[in-house]
């Protein structure tokens, strides 16, 4: 997992269409990273209804604004984008380009599915691809990023087809709901990138609503995933991620931050038994599960804590106007919900909403 955050803050950079840009102040960084918050993507990670197209379109305002952003920032033209098939497809890269002016000169694909067995990832397979090689391209990327093996191999992948088609990289565009793997990823590809390609300027990195961290167990609740369910603890998320999530508290003990963003959109069935498989868990297990460790592990630290280092732990040190946050969730530590009645809600909840798209 990468140390970066443990010295790092975010600071305000301002907004764009309705969306909070912060960056990533932390030493010894070679790439720019961000973070995005606006009310698409906060309703896309803090509730699994969000389903089928409305997944794609939930990011549709937060990206365009980010490209807005990279053009007051000065940057010019257009830029290819690579989408890495399927989770790719749920990045509105395209559209959002196009509401901002910027031109697509070329798409390029690359196929890499997961092999997952009993819950355990077995391998990588790549099955297809598109890829058309140029002189000094900028590339714009959408995908999910747990531990980073797919995009390693993806854009290792395009970095060696570019090489030997005589083409070349100048800058990557990365757009993910992703956690800190991602940073050391990428810091790490920008040496190899740098060899192939000597002109290489880096990675503009897009985080939406935080940096998330991936669990490394089966954490408080006994049930999660290692390396694919996302969490807090350990990362960065946005001051108004995290006020939403007070807004909507069952959100907080949601499975993850995401669920399988290709199963939520392309066959919907399948997610909800995901997220059906989850709460039954949970009522199952709710006599034994240590709910103060739970909500501690969500929130992603030992709460409570006073006020300073809160701020430390959360990555929010320097920006103002938070101790109505830090309040809300020291009220959520101390006032603990029940597991039982929460998980039988969910459980009622994501069961009616099943049966509109359950096969015939």
């Amino acid at each position: 997992m990468s140390g970066y955050l443990d010295r790092a803050s975010l600071r305000f950079e301002g907004a764009e269409k309705g969306t909070s840009i912060y960056s990533l102040q932390a030493p010894l960084l070679e790439n720019r990273y961000f973070l995005l918050s606006g009310e698409g993507s906060r309703n896309l990670l803090a509730f699994p209804e969000v389903i089928g197209f409305p997944c794609y379109a939930a990011l549709v305002s937060e990206t365009a604004a980010a490209l807005a952003f990279l053009r007051k920032e000065g940057f010019q033209g257009g830029f290819d984008i690579l989408t890495i098939l399927r989770g790719g497809l749920n990045y509105p890269l395209e559209e959002a380009a196009s509401s901002c002016g910027i031109r697509i000169p070329e798409m390029h694909f690359i196929s890499c599915e997961r092999v997952i067995e009993d819950r355990k990832i077995l391998g990588l397979e790549m099955n297809y691809q598109k890829v058309t090689p140029k002189k000094d391209t900028v590339l714009a990327i959408g995908d999910i990023l747990a531990t980073g093996d797919t995009l390693r191999l993806c854009l290792n992948h395009m970095a060696d087809i570019f090489h030997q088609g005589g083409g070349s990289l100048r800058r990557v565009i990365f757009f993910t709901i992703g956690g800190t793997r991602g940073i050391d990823l990428l810091e790490e590809l920008t040496v190899r990138f740098r060899e192939l390609f000597p002109g290489f300027e880096g990675f503009d990195c897009f985080f939406y609503e935080g940096i998330f961290t991936v669990y490394d167990g089966p954490g408080a609740s006994g049930i999660n995933t290692r390396n694919i369910d996302f969490g807090w603890k350990g990362g960065a998320v946005s001051p108004e991620f995290r006020r939403f999530i007070l807004d909507h508290p069952d959100a907080l003990l949601e499975k993850c931050i995401i669920y399988d963003g290709g199963a939520r959109r392309y066959e919907i069935p399948l997610h909800f038994e995901e997220v059906l498989e989850y709460w039954e868990g949970i009522r199952s297990r709710a006599g034994v599960i240590d709910t103060l460790a739970l909500v501690r592990e969500k929130l992603g630290y030992d709460g409570p804590v006073d006020f300073d280092k809160w701020l430390d732990v959360t990555c929010l040190r320097g920006i103002e106007g938070l101790e109505d946050i830090w309040a809300g969730e020291k009220a959520l530590l101390e006032n603990l919900p029940d597991l039982k009645a929460l998980s039988q809600r969910r459980i009622a909840a994501i069961s009616n909403l099943k049966k509109q798209y359950e096969t015939r």
